[in-house]
């Protein structure tokens, strides 16, 4: 029987999508709509407003008047507890987010709690940077040169901010970009994807009603094209914080260029899993490896290691432990406390994913999948976990971010190998390693080419910064370099005599 996802958006009383400008909600200037339709039913679910250039001016004016009309200058105190106020009323919430985060992008119900996708995961993210609002300051330097002066430093909020999410993780990328921000003294504009709408809006919704004041943050739904490029290139945006594809962020850094936007960007990776001959167990490496490309996202995941270089002492015990989990991976209604996966996020993507499945038959031993899920699953955009082994790591299946169920698995004989084939790719996002030598673990942790690296598991955690060498970005987000990117330094001197500086 067909699945379907209409009666949980019936029991969500699921509302219209509207845009928020200066506090008030309401539609976008030309009545435009988006129908959102189910990722793994092919269902609508429901409709949001798609903002123009006319309602992307507006937000923008009502993020600096804002701005300027006190949030900068608000008390520590008062942006504490409103962060602490929200964290709360997320938790409260977890429930009611995670439904509609399903009927969104179609992750499953059973994968609420890993971090990426949690909701209790965005409220730590903003308990973490109340914790920042009182403890970021300056200095006092002494004169170098000259009379009696003071020299200081300052850091203030750097504006207006253009926060740009992808569909993927929307809880966790909305707390990385939004709370530093409010935190730091910014407004924002927030363009959450076309692809998971409604669970942002729910979130945004909550914020207000934890007390954010008017036009502090404001939302502009829709398309990339136009309401995304609106934002992109509005001369009155001070920063562009943005997660998404290599693409368009390099886009982004060339239309932000005219006025010298400062920018933060993820923008993903082909991060390795490096299996040593002496992994402290092999089938808990294959099953943390190929779980990050199968379960929950169906590996639509930036920090998926989607590469495994094995030693081929235990390649053949890794291939068939990561074929045995892909075996075991369900699908289906999101709802269904026994499905472990999605689909992959749109038709767009599935055409891509298949196509990239294809080249790698050429490329590699296909062990497990290959091709698209049908039978009930007809309707949805379902893709079967695949595996190709003896990869070269010039492969296209190797060096692509394909963004599916797609894991190439490279065999290596030394250290100095498996380093060389790890940093052999144009990203640098993440990596892990599994071996029980500890000095091993360091040596080439301290080698590889790569922002986060796990070692026997990986793990994000809100006070680390986060993000990738290479072409997987620009900045980090999480932590105290997260807060910081939300600021600008600035030099003050004052003389304390008569005397000249």
């Amino acid at each position: 029987m067909t699945i379907t996802v209409l009666p949980h958006r019936e029991a969500l009383g699921l509302k219209a999508g509207q845009l928020l400008v200066g506090g008030n909600w309401g539609p976008g200037r030309d009545g435009a709509t988006w129908t959102h339709q189910h990722p793994a039913t092919g269902e609508e679910i429901g409709e949001f407003a798609v903002a123009t250039a006319a309602d992307v001016d507006d937000a923008v004016s009502a993020a600096r008047q804002a701005f300027e009309g006190g949030w900068a200058r608000s008390r520590a105190g008062v942006r504490i507890s409103l962060l602490h106020r929200y964290a709360n009323l997320l938790r409260e919430h977890a429930d009611e987010l995670r439904a509609l985060q399903a009927l969104d992008n179609s992750v499953p119900l059973s994968f609420g709690g890993i971090y990426a996708t949690s909701v209790g995961a965005a409220a730590d993210v903003f308990d973490h940077h109340a914790g920042w609002v009182d403890k970021i300051g300056g200095e006092t330097l002494p004169p170098h040169q000259g009379g009696d002066h003071l020299a200081m430093t300052f850091r203030e909020p750097i504006g207006v901010v253009a926060a740009i999410l992808p569909w993927n993780a929307p809880f966790l990328l909305f707390a990385q970009k939004i709370a530093p921000a409010l935190a730091a003294g910014c407004t924002v504009v927030l363009k959450p994807s076309e692809y998971a709408t409604f669970s942002v809006l729910r979130m945004v919704e909550l914020l207000v009603e934890a007390g954010l004041p008017d036009g502090v943050l404001n939302v502009v739904t829709g398309p990339g094209d136009p309401v995304g490029e609106a934002l992109i290139t509005h001369r009155d945006v001070d920063k562009v914080s943005f997660t998404g594809s290599r693409g368009v962020g390099k886009h982004i850094v060339e239309a932000s260029a005219g006025t010298l936007k400062r920018v933060s960007l993820e923008l993903g990776g082909k991060s390795p899993a490096v299996v040593f001959s002496d992994a402290p167990n092999v089938g808990l490496a294959a099953m943390t490896t190929m779980g990050a490309v199968t379960l929950g996202l169906s590996g639509q995941a930036c920090v998926a290691n989607t590469r495994a270089l094995v030693h081929r002492d235990v390649y053949e015990e890794f291939v068939g432990a990561a074929a045995s989990i892909a075996a075991a991976v369900t699908y289906g209604d999101p709802f269904d406390p026994g499905v472990l996966s999605s689909p992959l996020v749109n038709g767009r993507q599935l055409e891509r994913v298949l196509g990239f499945i294809e080249q790698g038959k050429s490329e590699g031993r296909l062990v497990t999948g290959g091709d698209r899920l049908e039978g009930d699953l007809a309707n949805g955009n379902f893709v079967a976990p695949t595996i190709f082994a003896d990869v070269d790591n010039s492969a296209t299946v190797a060096q692509e971010e394909i963004f599916g169920p797609v894991l190439a698995v490279v065999p290596f004989d030394d250290e100095e190998e498996a380093v060389r084939l790890a940093n052999d790719t144009e990203y640098g996002l993440g990596a892990g390693l599994f071996t029980a030598d500890g000095q091993r673990a360091f040596r080439v942790a301290r080698r590889l080419k790569a922002g986060t690296i796990g070692i026997n598991g990986f793990q994000v955690e809100p006070h680390l910064p986060f993000g990738g060498f290479k072409q997987s970005g620009l900045g980090r987000e999480g932590g105290r370099s997260a807060f910081e990117a939300y600021t600008e330094l600035k030099s003050v001197l004052m003389p304390l005599t008569e005397e000249l500086m």
